[in-house]
């Protein structure tokens, strides 16, 4: 895997991961303020949830590299 394969490949993990993690805890408001979605949530928490989006996609990607380079799967054509 060269490093730009590996860095696409992190970067699609991440925003997958992301979009998980997104509704995690999220809570909307009892009581909306006016001009807010009611279905906001109150408190967003994306500096924590960045953090375990990273941390995820990295253990996740890890795998992905280790699979990739001892062949347990191909990313070559078969030629056929």
């Amino acid at each position: 895997m060269t490093w730009f394969t590996g860095a696409a490949a992190y970067v699609v993990i991440w925003w997958l991961v992301l979009f998980t993690v997104l509704p995690w805890g999220a809570r909307p408001p009892t009581e909306p303020e006016i001009g807010m979605a009611p279905s906001a949530p109150e408190k967003p928490r994306m500096w924590l949830k960045v953090g375990i989006t990273t941390l995820v996609a990295g253990a996740v990607w890890a795998l992905v590299f280790a699979a990739i380079e001892y062949d347990v799967i191909s990313l070559r054509g078969t030629g056929v």
